[in-house]
């Protein structure tokens, strides 16, 4: 069936938009209105033939596109949008002309180690803290996170480092409850497709980092995004973190080559998880600078202030040292590329103690 894609001009008003809906509706099967990256896009189905050629003279139309060759994708598609999308995460921008660092642990085992790693990972030029509170584990026997438990903590990092907090979701249970304390919402890989969570994040108006599943191809994982965007959240961000291969050495093995191809193919901002990836913290420094160097917009790291004593991932978590000594080396190759890095909120924390 005919498919096409329809971008709207940015300046119209609700009852133009209605206009042109109904002046397509009667050369179509079915018009679908969507709003995304700011902009509103019309996906026609059974459009006659003549119905494509007319469009493009309309005044109200900026850009029409078949979709033959990306027939799952839509609203991700940089060939409609044409530039790239900025996510604003609690004041933070991610995406654009500056690299973002996200860091933390995997999981909060306490508040005092989460605080020494908040003003750790500051210090060294973080712009944004994650913090697993809910956590998926292969076995159920390993620590699954602090939950509600964690909650307070959060709030002070929150308050004393100024930092935007990113957490994973697991469940459509556990949305109302985090937006109370993140910034960003994280899908974990084993959730991509989880599609009903995927629909209900779509309607939340906050932003979401969205993983690459454990096999996912590069367009499964865009076409998990569409879910997100078609529910009306256009503030979206990618994160390749490795996927599953033969290879042994490393945890996952990182597809540097979706980097440039989700480039291409999407407007949306894209960051890599260096530490999932590669699952020993002697391997995450190479990855990170590999990541930045191959376009990636940011990167999500885990860092935890005694990582022998973490809980869950400490193998591949970064000490304080090890974090403080990567930052200048990203922002090197954020530099020969000719990008910056985004600091830390500008407003000055109260620090602890």
């Amino acid at each position: 069936m005919t498919r096409i894609a329809v971008l709207l001009a940015a300046e119209l008003t609700a009852a133009s938009i209605d206009t042109v809906v109904s002046r397509v509706l009667p050369a179509a099967d079915q018009v679908q209105t969507y709003r995304a990256n700011g902009r509103t896009v019309l996906e026609v189905t059974g459009a006659a033939p003549a119905l494509t050629e007319r469009l493009r003279e309309w005044p109200e139309v900026e850009k029409v596109l078949e979709s033959a060759q990306e027939k799952d994708l839509l609203l991700t598609r940089r060939a409609l949008y044409g530039s790239d999308s900025v996510v604003d995460v609690g004041g933070v921008p991610v995406g654009g002309n500056a690299v973002a660092v996200i860091a933390g642990p995997c999981s909060m085992d306490g508040p005092e180690t989460l605080m020494r790693t908040a003003e750790a990972v500051r210090a060294a030029g973080a712009a944004l803290f994650r913090v697993g509170l809910f956590k998926p584990r292969t076995s159920p026997y390993s620590f699954q996170g602090l939950g509600r438990d964690g909650f307070e903590a959060v709030r002070e990092v929150r308050r004393v480092y100024g930092m935007p907090i990113v957490t994973e979701v697991l469940s459509v249970r556990d949305i109302e409850d985090l937006l109370e304390v993140a910034d960003m919402l994280q899908v974990g890989a084993r959730n991509m497709q989880n599609f009903p969570l995927l629909s209900e994040l779509g309607k939340i108006g906050r932003p979401v980092l969205l993983k690459r599943g454990l096999a996912a191809t590069v367009r499964e994982w865009l076409s998990a995004a569409e879910y997100l965007l078609a529910g009306g959240n256009d503030e979206i961000i990618l994160c390749e973190r490795g996927i599953r291969t033969f290879e042994t050495t490393s945890r996952f093995t990182t597809d540097i080559n979706s980097i440039p191809v989700v480039k291409e193919l999407s407007h949306l901002p894209l960051i890599v998880d260096p530490s999932h990836s590669a699952g020993h913290s002697r391997l995450v420094a190479p990855v990170a600078r590999a990541g930045l160097a191959a376009g990636a917009d940011g990167l999500i790291i885990e860092v935890h202030a005694q990582p022998e004593k973490a809980l869950s991932d400490g193998a591949q978590a970064l000490d304080p040292i090890g974090f403080g000594n990567l930052m200048p080396q990203l922002r090197n190759v954020a530099a020969v590329l000719g990008r910056g890095m985004v600091a830390p909120p500008v407003d000055e924390p109260a620090l602890a103690g």
